[in-house]
């Protein structure tokens, strides 16, 4: 079970996204006018009115769950998940539906909610993406539910573009960081991968903030690919090894002869980057990309009054 917080501004574009796919099914409503796709809208609009300084008053969270699970996800199953994930997250006192979608391999529903709650109130979006987080695996661990095998068991080869490339930088890090004893050595390392560091500064100090790596087109925060791969993490983890660690000359040569160090990276990384299941990653870039190309129609065809 995954969840993707995604927040925007138009009622339309998200219902009309969300009702209109190819088989849908409503699972659970509250607050709203359930006549057609149109009255959903203008009921969402309607009590948004009623806090207008919240810009961002669209709540979608597509809710998804493994393959594993599909004989145990009936509509009512479901529903029953969607609704108590709401709960948990404090999604309370407000207008919600809940859709299942059924194109894609992965049992899926998408909870639309109002972010203005029935008094007016705005429904909290602090630390949503941890909570998010640790509800979900409350909900997996309350009902034994599939866990999906994660990044160390995702195939990179059956992925495309943007995460292909970040799941590349995050097993080349990995690696790197069993085979460095200092941070020269890292940085060294990274780059024979064809790999950039590229270092935040806190204000117009040297003083280093955060960490980026880039590959090709595409760029990451080391934080974004795994919270231990902070630029303040990574540098303890590899502090802690220089520490107990004397180094010779003879090991600083060894470090030059870049060949050798390749073939061991490759060596290491093939083995980690085997793997079967990549269904969950694949679909929050699918997830992304859909929004994305959403918000993109949206704003080429706006015109006149929206809602």
């Amino acid at each position: 079970m995954i969840g993707k917080i995604v927040k925007g501004k138009s009622f339309k574009g998200c219902i009309s996204y969300v009702m209109e796919a190819k088989d849908t099914k409503v699972l659970a409503t509250e607050g709203v006018l359930e006549t057609d796709t149109e009255s959903i809208i203008n009921s969402f609009y309607m009590q948004s009115l009623l806090n207008p300084k919240l810009s961002k008053c669209v709540g979608h969270i597509p809710l998804a769950f493994s393959p594993e699970d599909k004989e145990r996800m009936t509509d009512h199953f479901m529903g029953q998940l969607a609704k108590e994930y709401m709960k948990l997250m404090g999604i309370d006192n407000t207008q919600y539906i809940v859709v299942r979608h059924s194109n894609t391999n992965h049992p899926h529903c998408h909870i639309v909610f109002n972010r203005v709650d029935n008094d007016g109130k705005t429904i909290s979006d602090k630390n949503d993406r941890y909570r998010n987080e640790k509800v979900c695996k409350q909900l997996k661990d309350k009902y034994n539910l599939t866990y999906g095998q994660g990044k160390e068991n995702v195939n990179v080869q059956q992925l495309k573009g943007a995460e292909h490339t970040k799941h590349e930088i995050y097993h080349a890090i990995k690696t790197t960081l069993l085979m460095t004893k200092d941070w020269e050595q890292f940085e060294h390392i990274i780059n024979l991968q064809d790999i950039s560091i590229q270092y935040k500064m806190k204000g117009q100090t040297e003083e280093v903030q955060g960490i980026s790596f880039k590959k090709g087109d595409y760029s990451f925060k080391g934080s974004e690919m795994d919270r231990k791969f902070s630029y303040s993490k990574l540098r303890n983890q590899i502090d802690s090894k220089s520490q107990n660690i004397s180094f010779t000359p003879q090991k600083k040569v060894q470090l030059q002869q870049s060949s050798s160090v390749l073939e061991q990276v490759a060596s290491v990384t093939a083995f980690e980057q085997h793997g079967d299941d990549v269904q969950e990653e694949a679909f929050k870039e699918r997830m992304e990309y859909e929004e994305n190309k959403r918000q993109s129609i949206k704003k080429k065809k706006r015109r006149g009054f929206g809602l």
